[in-house]
């Protein structure tokens, strides 16, 4: 019998052993978690968004010499009368 005892007198000594072990593991972990500042980053703004810029507008004065032009090519036969009022809308419009 003496050896039965022995060998669960060993037994208990590992598991003795283990259970300390893993508790000081468990232990040494909560701590170094809990003596941490916490590091959550800040929520991102929300994007801001710009309207489109709108297309750059061309001056009364450019406009109005684009169309004396226009109508001088109109005036030598360069362009017919559709052409001339096509790019005559388009000017204004833009």
């Amino acid at each position: 019998m003496p050896g039965l005892l022995r060998g669960m007198a060993r037994t208990a000594v590992v598991a003795g052993t283990a259970t300390a072990v893993s508790n000081r593991v468990s232990r040494r972990q909560a701590n170094r978690w809990s003596n941490q500042q916490p590091s959550y980053a800040e929520p991102a703004p929300e994007p801001q968004y710009a309207e489109p810029a709108a297309p750059p507008r061309t001056d009364t004065n450019t406009k109005l010499a684009q169309l004396r032009e226009l109508a001088q090519l109109r005036d030598s036969g360069v362009l017919d009368e559709a052409e001339f009022e096509l790019q005559k809308s388009q000017i204004l419009n833009s």
